[in-house]
Order: structure tokens, then sequence, then C-alpha cells
């Protein structure tokens, strides 16, 4: 029996060696390497600035602030999507609105989002589940033709002059939408470089936006460094140059850097990113190979439109319930093949029900849930034991 890992990072010795000098410099939290790194990930994904942070989840709360989304303000958010996603409208003050997904999709329910949409409604946080895309040309449609009915409560949501489409893009890093980067496609993206994720910091993450008229790229990345530093008005780098240690306070802000030991780590993933995109992409192929004749329901990663980051790989087993799923999870544990579930559905989480949500409310959520499995899809994976997850899916669905 083998003992498969389902989602280990690939690290190698250039990122050991890159680390350890980083350690040697004398410079180990944000500093040069972090903004290096910054300028890589605005020209990798085509934007003008990029900012790193400790998390994905750091990434959206603080779009959410610079946007001066809060009380009275309501943030639609895919019911189908891990608590990130959501959690951080409820740190702000403002009412999360779950869509339910369309009939067998992983996506939200484009065709029923104008319903959920009122005056209130400042932002959408739409989520590239799997690594792919969603329909941003669909989501932008939409909530231009709700511009007469916005409601601008700061400069910000002024100049924007809709609501603001913003991209939960944790999985999507390095995926495309007609030849056009995830980054570059909603007004703001946060990215996550978490231990497990295709491009890993250890943790960390990254916000991109779209150039808005009016307002300064500079302005905001000074905003997301305030927010991120206490509000502080510099950091330990600038405040190392000569004189400079005197710094202000501007607003409370929050403490969630990322630092030159996390970049150095990100920086040479960068370098090898291609190559760990292509074999992502080449495990998909065989996955989806061998089981296009099952009874499963697999997801496209790519198209003529689209480009996925291949992030996870979700398998549908269609006909089966959710304990009949479970047992399937159990007898692949059994056999060295681990194996998720992305996700349950946030309706049926204890915070998200205390707060009045029922997953009974959302039926296309919880059944996609119900009969859904993650398998391992990770560029340590060898030919063979990818061969092996196969027959052992095969042995049990």
């Amino acid at each position: 029996m083998k003992d498969i890992k389902f989602s280990p990072p690939d690290i190698t010795q250039k990122e050991i060696d890159e680390v350890i000098d980083t350690l040697k410099s004398g410079w180990i939290t944000t500093g040069p390497k972090t903004k290096l790194f910054e300028n890589k990930i605005a020209e990798y994904c085509g934007t003008q600035r990029a900012v790193c942070l400790n998390s994905n989840t750091a990434g959206l709360e603080l779009i959410l602030r610079i946007l001066g989304i809060g009380e009275d303000d309501e943030v639609i958010v895919p019911a189908y999507t891990y608590t990130a996603s959501a959690s951080v409208v409820n740190h702000v003050g403002a009412k999360i609105v779950f869509i339910d997904c369309a009939k067998d999709s992983y996506e939200m329910d484009y065709e029923n989002l104008s319903k959920y949409i009122t005056n209130k409604t400042k932002a959408i946080i739409a989520v590239d589940l799997a690594g792919i895309p969603a329909d941003y040309e669909k989501i932008y449609e939409i909530v231009n033709n709700h511009k007469e009915n916005f409601i601008a409560n700061n400069d910000m949501q002024k100049r924007i002059g809709r609501i603001a489409v913003i991209a939960d893009g944790a999985h999507s890093f390095g995926a495309k939408y007609k030849g056009v980067n995830t980054g570059n496609l909603a007004d703001f993206t946060s990215f996550s470089f978490h231990a497990v994720k295709n491009l890993t910091t250890a943790e960390g993450g990254a916000v991109t936006w779209k150039n808005i008229e009016g307002i300064e790229n500079d302005y905001i990345y000074n905003q997301f460094m305030l927010w991120s530093l206490h509000g502080q008005n510099k950091d330990a780098l600038a405040k190392s140059k000569s004189n400079g240690w005197e710094y202000d306070i501007k607003i409370p802000g929050y403490k969630c850097n990322m630092t030159d030991i996390m970049a150095a780590i990100g920086l040479v993933q960068l370098e090898r990113y291609p190559d760990l995109l292509a074999r992502r992409k080449c495990i998909i192929e065989m996955y989806n190979k061998a089981f296009k004749d099952l009874n499963v329901q697999l997801l496209n990663h790519f198209t003529d439109e689209v480009s996925s980051s291949g992030h996870l790989y979700l398998l549908r087993l269609i006909g089966k319930n959710e304990i009949e799923r479970n047992e399937i999870i159990c007898k692949l544990a059994e056999s060295g093949i681990p194996t998720n579930v992305h996700y349950k559905p946030l309706p049926m989480m204890t915070a998200y029900k205390s707060m009045g949500f029922n997953i009974e409310d959302f039926p296309n959520a919880y059944n996609m849930y119900k009969n859904e499995i993650t398998l391992p899809l990770h560029t340590l994976l060898t030919d063979e034991e990818v061969e092996y997850i196969i027959q052992g899916v095969k042995k049990y669905n």
C-alpha cells in the first residue's frame, strides 16, 4: 500500500538557499525581497501594482476596508466556498448575502444574481474555485446594469461608480480567461500563497487591482501599507534610512505584512511556476482520460477561453449521497489515498447557521457538496502514484 500525500509543498534547494541568503542578509521582515516580489507579481498578472500580505484572508478584508464597506452595507458571496470569502464581510460589520450555485455547477447562479442586489450592495466576492476563473464578464454585465441604483458612500466608491467586483483568487494564481491573467480580471483580486497552494510562501498572499480612474495606484498601495502595518506611515525599511525614525499612526490598523523570508520562497517559486503549472495540467489530463467513462462529473479546467491554475481536482460521484461519498473517502484512505471535500457549503457551518442561514435555502450548493471528493493534485506526485489513485477511484466508484 502506498502512502500518498494530499498537498505537500514543493520546495527545492533553490528556495532553501534563498531563505538562507535572506537570513544572512540581516533583513528578515518586510524589506527589499518583499518589494521585489510585489513587482514580480504585478508584472506576472499584468497590473501596475501589487501588495504582499500574510494571507489571502487579510487581503480580502483590507480590500473591503479600503473600499469603505461596513455597517449597513451588503456583500454578495457564494454559499459554496471556504469561510475566508465570507468571514471578512462579517469582520467589517457588513451583511453577508449568500447566493446559491447554479444547478450542477460550483459557480454562483449568475442568472439569479440580480435578485440579490439591493441599493445596499457594495461588492460581490466571486470565487475562482479549483483555479478556474469565475465568469467576470457576466458579473460586470450585471453590476453595470445596476449602476443607476448604486449609492456610493465615499470617493473610492464614487470613482468605481458601481458595485465593486472582488475576486477571491486563493486558488487561481496563474489562471487565465481569454488570455488575461487572474489578478487583472476583477477590480481587486486577493491571492493565497499558503503552504498547500500552487505557489507557496508558507503563509502569505497578495492583492492586485485594476486601474481606477481618478485614483492613483500609489494611493491604493499606501492604503494597503497603512492597514497592514498598524496604520503606521513608514515600514521598517523606510524607518531604517538616515534620520528616518519618526513616523505617524494614521489609522488604528492591523499587522498582516509579508516578511522577506516568505518573499524569498515566493521569488524562487515564481521562477519555477511555469513548470509547476505544466505538471499540474499533465496530472489533470491523466485523471480526465481515466475517468471520462465513469459515472462522474469532471471540472473543465482547460477550454478555448479558460486556462485554469489547476489547483484542485474535484470529482462528483453521480448518484451517490453524502453517506456513500464518505464511505468511499474512508476506503480510499485505507488504501493510502488521501482525499478531501471542497467545500462543505457555509450555511451548513455552525458560525453561519447561528447567523440564520439554512442549507435548505441553497439546494444546488448542497447537491454539489453531497457527492464531491477532491483527489490529490500536486507537483510531487509521480505518474505511478497518479495511476494508483486512478485505480483506487475506479475500484470504489
